[in-house]
């Protein structure tokens, strides 16, 4: 545990106090609660970091709009800092306004897809009305934010790190006490080919969740691609030097790995942060000292990068692309709600 955390400690029961709090006032005055012209659906968590719900959103954005259901995303456009809110993410807004994951969204989904704002409500008026005939609306890691009724709450759960200790923040990783989980209609387990205990998490399930089913569904790297776009197609030998910006930077570590990757050292910064031109000469140089001869990143990590970085750049670097793998029983039954 970190000192900062242990420093931290104390506040730990303040903290449960307030969200509790909080979760009883939205519990008994529902007025305070908005309600959009078109169904919600929320995809979010119980702990802090990673779980993987920017590429289950993207899935799930996709799939449902192949199907006819015609969405936007709402995020709250974590990190960025902008004059305008709610603001519409376009392939070429810069990052610093909307932040890194809707801009990565933006970019994979296509125009008048993804609207960031502090107030999600706000920000559904404005994707409606960019967007007229909407069938409906994704949330983007909104099970904390209550203010935007929500018809299907998903709860996505990492497989490998699950809930944690059970301790809520700063002590631990928890947002909300576990039992806030009975407000998700499913649960949504990533990861899951290296659940060690099935039984494990479904017992968790039994006793916290809401009694709906349980999606297993895993994430793959499906290709790797030069950055930036205009560089040459390389065919890379050799061993990576991988970096990243997340939550949870190991799982991309390990994804690599299980994708055929071998690398031989990394780089792992805070979470929705990336390098300055100088930090990637520096880590080039880390790569190098470490027998490397590329480099590696994330989709959300390149997103940050601009030309700046393209000029420091004097190693191949290509961008990992995931995709989420056994999905299908979850967008079925997703649909099946909305009709």
């Amino acid at each position: 545990m970190s000192l900062l955390r242990l420093l931290a400690a104390p506040l730990a029961p303040l903290y449960g106090a307030v969200v509790r709090a909080r979760n009883r006032s939205f519990d008994s005055h529902p007025e305070r609660i908005s309600h959009a012209a078109v169904p919600v659906i929320s995809i979010g968590n119980l702990s802090a970091g990673g779980t993987g719900k920017t590429p289950l959103t993207l899935f799930l954005a996709e799939g449902l709009e192949a199907a006819g259901w015609t969405n936007a995303v709402l995020s709250r456009g974590y990190g960025g800092r902008r004059a305008v809110d709610p603001m519409s993410v376009e392939a070429d807004s810069d990052p610093r306004q909307t932040g890194d994951e809707p801009l990565l969204m933006a970019r994979r989904l296509g125009p008048r897809r993804v609207v960031v704002g502090r107030k999600r409500e706000a920000a559904a008026l404005r994707a409606l009305s960019q967007r007229p005939g909407l069938r409906c609306l994704l949330l983007d890691d909104g099970f904390q934010h209550r203010a935007l009724h929500r018809d299907l709450d998903l709860l996505v759960l990492d497989g490998v790190r699950r809930w944690g200790d059970g301790r809520m923040l700063p002590l631990g990783d928890l947002r909300e006490p576990m039992d806030s989980a009975r407000r998700a209609q499913a649960l949504v387990v990533t990861r899951a080919m290296r659940v060690k205990d099935r039984a494990e998490v479904e017992a968790w399930w039994a006793r916290h969740g809401s009694g709906g089913p349980i999606f297993w569904v895993d994430f793959a790297l499906g290709g790797l691609r030069p950055w930036p776009a205009a560089a040459p197609a390389t065919e890379v030998q050799g061993a990576a030097f991988a970096w990243c910006g997340l939550g949870h930077p190991e799982a991309f570590y390990a994804d690599l790995l299980l994708a055929g990757h071998a690398w031989t050292g990394s780089r792992s910064f805070p979470d929705h942060r990336g390098p300055s031109p100088a930090d990637l000469r520096h880590l080039q140089a880390q790569a190098r000292a470490e027998g490397a001869t590329w480099l590696v990143c994330t989709e959300k990590d390149a997103v940050k990068l601009g030309p700046d970085h393209a000029q420091a750049l004097d190693l191949p670097l290509l961008v990992a692309e995931q995709r989420v793998v056994g999905g299908g029983p979850l967008l079925d039954w997703v649909q099946a709600q909305l009709i």
